[in-house]
């Protein structure tokens, strides 16, 4: 039997794709700049067990598996290599169990993530993970990558909300992470090793998370600057006063203006605003009250030109759709390149302004947004893809703003992942000595290096 005839005698024939017209469409995620190759197959396994059979398969062949959630990744990490089986998760979309006296639930990796908070909201219950493709990336996405997204600063990123995995490994075996405890400590912590592997030391097939109890709906206080250093002021200075607001971006003059352009309609800062800062509390009542007229008063004192605060939750919605909305717009100017980094918080007007340089010196569009709470950062490159010359400034580009990421003492990543387009950044990052330790892990765990090869390393 052929691999495709043995893969279906397990799965079924509808959950093995080989037509190459279909497959093509897995090839690749959201990165442009990522390499990928032809699988020799798709398949979309229901359950743990059609997933062990398909890496006991693999295994035995010497046919290496590649596993996919939704393709919204922006880090290549989910990228086919040439002959591979990708394992696409999406049929995997169970809520198997929401546990609210607990507050706990267990998904599939397939569970679409804002799906997800959806449901658990009818039970007063709050998942707080919230990547920007929310409305399409699945969870077992989100592991793969630990991704974060706008409510960060409060919240944490995937690994903050999560309690256990279900892995298969790659003797096919099935491996138990973590606990349905609020407590445990009982040996090493094998849940976070997972999450954030991409896909390279096993395949998720089930998760546990933990649950909040539903936010009051948000307050919002917007703040613009004509300086980048005086927004980069105010972010220090909200973090010194001690607040946690459940939600804290900035946006530079050029996200702002496609965002303008895209929503037509204007945020109301004025002409020559340089960078907005936008901020939300859901703690609720006169707590949020409060916490929303520090935050308006201390951009004030650090040089805004407007401060204004809305306890309406549509028109709160209204602004923050503004950032939510930034990639899209971006695509009315050229295909765009997205960047993921972190810096001290101190230090992001300086980060700012270098990208600001590196725009000049290439001559692209170079429009940052990111999470100002936690110094998560997203450079977008935009350039016209039919040039090669505008891809190789931009490939440059996206280079330069790693040097000068790393040279503020910051990280090559906060919620992308390595995949295949930061490689050689990590060795720089972490050292020899840290890919010895990475590549051991990798080895005791999957020593034919059956899972995504090619992918962090």
């Amino acid at each position: 039997m052929t691999l495709a005839e043995r893969l279906a005698a397990e799965l079924g024939a509808d959950a093995v794709i080989v037509d190459p017209d279909v497959t093509s469409s897995y090839r690749h995620d959201m990165m442009p700049l990522a390499p990928y190759g032809s699988p020799q197959a798709v398949v979309l396994p229901s359950n743990t067990a059609q997933v062990q059979a398909v890496v006991r398969i693999c295994a035995e062949l010497g046919v290496p598996i590649v596993p996919r959630g939704a393709g919204s990744g922006l880090s290549g990490a989910a990228n086919a290599i040439d002959g591979c089986v990708m394992l696409v998760t999406s049929r995997m979309k169970e809520i198997l169990e929401i546990d609210a006296d607990n507050r706990l639930a267990v998904v599939q990796p397939g569970v679409v993530n804002l799906d997800f908070r959806n449901a658990v909201e009818k039970h007063g219950l709050f998942y707080p993970p919230d990547p920007s493709s929310y409305d399409w990336c699945t969870i077992g996405g989100n592991i793969s990558t630990n991704a974060g997204g706008l409510c960060c600063v409060k919240y944490g990123v995937t690994t903050d909300s999560v309690l256990g995995l279900e892995v298969v490994l790659a003797d096919g075996e099935v491996l138990r992470t973590g606990r349905r405890t609020v407590k445990g400590v009982a040996g090493y912590d094998l849940t976070k090793l997972f999450i954030g592997s991409e896909g390279t030391l096993g395949v998720v097939t089930e998760i546990t998370v933990a649950l909040r109890p539903l936010p009051q709906a948000p307050g919002t206080t917007i703040a613009s600057f004509s300086t980048i250093e005086a927004a980069g002021d105010a972010v220090t200075r909200i973090v010194r006063e001690g607040l946690v607001p459940s939600l804290m971006e900035i946006m530079d003059a050029s996200s702002i203006s496609a965002a303008e352009e895209y929503l037509k309609t204007e945020l109301g800062t004025g002409k020559g605003c340089a960078a907005l800062l936008l901020c939300q509390s859901d703690a609720g009542g006169e707590a949020a009250r409060h916490e929303l007229e520090v935050i308006e008063q201390v951009c004030r004192s650090a040089g805004a030109d407007l401060a204004y605060t809305t306890h309406d939750p549509a028109e709160g919605q209204m602004l923050l759709q503004a950032r939510r909305v930034v990639l899209t717009a971006l695509e009315v100017y050229g295909t765009w390149l997205t960047d993921d980094l972190c810096v001290p918080r101190t230090r992001i007007a300086e980060l700012l302004t270098g990208c600001e340089r590196i725009s000049q010196e290439c001559g692209l569009r170079i429009a940052v947004v990111g999470h100002a709470g936690d110094g998560n950062m997203h450079p977008t490159i935009v350039y016209d893809a039919s040039s090669e010359d505008e891809f190789a400034r931009a490939r440059k580009a996206f280079d330069d703003i790693l040097e000068v990421v790393l040279s503020l003492g910051g990280t090559i990543t906060g919620e992308h992942g390595v995949g295949r387009i930061k490689q050689d950044w990590l060795q720089r990052e972490i050292g020899p000595v840290g890919i010895r330790v990475h590549r051991a892990i990798k080895n005791a765990l999957d020593p034919g290096n059956l899972f995504n090869p090619g992918s962090m390393f």
